[in-house]
């Protein structure tokens, strides 16, 4: 039986094109179990025949490129998977920035409300403020009411002075109209009396008259 080696060129060359037929054929890497079992039925067959050196060596080729057709799809099945695995570890770091950026844009609208809460009791504070100074705006400073208090307190003190004065001047004049009248009075009794006393004499000299 003939088993050529590895090293042959015109093997390689001969197993290359095997394997790039069989790739053009089954591009996908279907009928991986397939091909194995007929590897496998291939190979005991091979070891069991006693035929001629050329055809063992077709057949050596047969299987040849029948497990390099299966040590490819093997490949590609472990690139596949290891592409997985990367797009799996991509995808979980995508999926871990994601959840950084919604914690973090969770964080920065708290931020904001917060800053927005700041500024309205800023803006707020800032209208009272603005309203109270008005207010004060419209009423003079300490200087000018302290002056003004001054002047209306020697205002007033005029004013109980001259409330004094007019008050002992009303007593005064109460004391002398109480003199006047009781003058008037005492007066007006001295007349009576005086027209009481002529009209006796004017009785008393009417029967003497009279007489003669």
């Amino acid at each position: 039986m003939f088993h050529p080696g590895s090293g042959d060129p015109d093997f390689n060359l001969c197993r290359d094109e095997v394997i790039r037929k069989r790739l053009l054929i089954d591009g996908d890497g279907a009928g991986d179990d397939r091909r194995i079992n007929v590897l496998l039925k291939s190979f005991t067959k091979w070891c069991n025949s006693p035929g001629t050196s050329e055809e063992g060596f077709t057949q050596y080729q047969r299987m040849l490129g029948t497990l390099a057709q299966c040590e490819f799809s093997m490949g590609k099945t472990l690139m596949v998977y290891d592409m997985n695995l990367r797009e799996m570890e991509n995808y979980e770091k995508i999926y871990s920035d994601i959840e950084q950026s919604i914690t973090s844009a969770h964080e920065k609208i708290s931020e904001c409300k917060k800053e927005i809460l700041r500024a309205k009791r800023v803006r707020k504070n800032r209208q009272e403020y603005d309203a109270l100074a008005k207010v004060i705006q419209q009423h003079p400073d300490r200087h000018d009411t302290l002056k003004q208090l001054e002047a209306l307190d020697k205002e007033l003190q005029q004013l109980s002075h001259i409330k004094e004065n007019v008050d002992a001047k009303l007593e005064l004049r109460k004391k002398q109209f109480h003199v006047l009248l009781s003058t008037i009075q005492e007066l007006q009794q001295t007349l009576e009396n005086d027209e009481k006393s002529d009209n006796d004499d004017n009785n008393q000299e009417s029967p003497t008259e009279n007489g003669e």
